[in-house]
């Protein structure tokens, strides 16, 4: 296996599942999360140790996940410590219990960006995928009660079969909240998420959006746009704009993940989940390590797991061949979902690679 440059795969991006406990039951939820799950494993001393661990290695950005934060009570201790060793501390809620003392305590804490989920544009698709009546209301009153503290928010937007015909009526509510970004979510059948197997978008239709996307983000300017778990997007975008003649530029989003690459599970991101196992990315089931036996630097540096994800030669069938590999990657998770191995070709993209086209015997 061809090893990595430890330099070029530092953590830059980190979703911390603070708690599984939460106040919806989502039909996409990646670790099944309700008012019956457990809290998890991170006491008040241990989560701040965690921040020092981290802190004293990488400054990344951390997201306090979920589950949903707020149903912790020290969550604003944790995130004030977290801005004092540092890091660029950031909050993933699902709205509902965002309220004006909410809201100072963000900004008292130093959290620097909030993500809402709003999944369809009125509450009887919202509140059909989230399985909880008001819970679209609540997206929007949060939006409206955080821009009027002055603080950013991005919205994330998922998507599957059923609610794949509301995409840009979606867009366009979340640019008219005053979102600072627009992630649209391509879901990826894990957790709870593998009841809507049947319900995911399928070629042509993801590709057709893929474009939809390319066009609407060449012409917008006020919110930055992003799609999440799509990552052969990156593949989409120079072939699309070389067909054109575009010499459209993407706009970098100071909170993301990245802007130039597709799947970066493993290599700049990764989750570390309540119990203290780390993950390459919030939605991949395979574990690299734990915090509470390893360091977390080391877990990263040392990983047969996260050292293999670094590694895009040796990835399966039409993705270790193709001449895009290194800027999309394919989905390391719907591999996995689709097929149990997670180094397999990415099951949703039909792209053929120049090689492999070259080497068929019926050309």
């Amino acid at each position: 296996m061809a090893l990595t440059s430890r330099s070029e795969f530092l953590p830059k991006w980190i979703a911390w599942e603070t708690t599984q406990r939460c106040n919806l039951n989502c039909q996409h939820c990646r670790c099944a999360s309700d008012l019956n799950a457990p809290f998890g494993d991170f006491t008040t001393r241990n989560a701040l140790a965690l921040i020092d661990d981290i802190a004293a290695w990488v400054q990344p950005v951390l997201v306090l996940s979920g589950g949903e934060p707020l149903m912790r009570p020290d969550i604003f201790e944790i995130a004030a410590h977290g801005t004092a060793r540092g890091l660029r501390m950031c909050m993933a809620t699902n709205g509902l219990r965002v309220g004006d003392d909410t809201c100072r305590r963000m900004k008292d804490s130093g959290i620097r960006m909030v993500s809402l989920s709003l999944d369809g544009p009125n509450a009887q698709i919202h509140d059909d995928f989230r399985r909880v009546r008001g819970a679209f209301d609540a997206t929007i009153a949060a939006a409206e009660r955080l821009k009027a503290h002055g603080i950013p928010f991005l919205i994330n937007s998922s998507f599957a079969r059923h609610n794949q015909h509301a995409i840009g009526d979606t867009f366009r509510l979340a640019k008219s909240l005053g979102a600072t970004a627009w992630y649209m979510f391509m879901i990826v059948p894990t957790g709870r998420g593998t009841e809507l197997f049947d319900d995911l978008i399928t070629q042509p239709d993801y590709d057709a959006i893929l474009e939809w996307h390319y066009e609407q983000e060449k012409i917008e300017s006020d919110i930055l746009m992003r799609p999440t778990c799509a990552p052969h997007y990156y593949r989409v975008v120079p072939q699309l704009a070389q067909k054109d003649g575009s010499r459209f530029k993407r706009r970098d989003l100071t909170f993301s993940t990245g802007a130039g690459k597709g799947c970066v599970a493993g290599q700049t991101i990764c989750l570390i989940d309540a119990f203290g196992n780390v993950r390459p990315c919030s939605y991949m089931e395979q574990v690299a390590g734990n915090v509470f036996r390893q360091s977390f630097r080391e877990i990263w540096e040392t990983s047969p797991l996260l050292v293999r994800m670094r590694d895009f030669e040796s990835y399966g069938g039409r993705c270790g061949a193709c001449e895009f590999r290194n800027v999309c990657g394919g989905c390391r998770a719907r591999a996995y979902a689709v097929t149990g191995d997670p180094f397999a070709e990415e099951p949703f993209c039909d792209y053929i690679p120049r090689s492999m086209r070259s080497a068929s015997p019926s050309e």
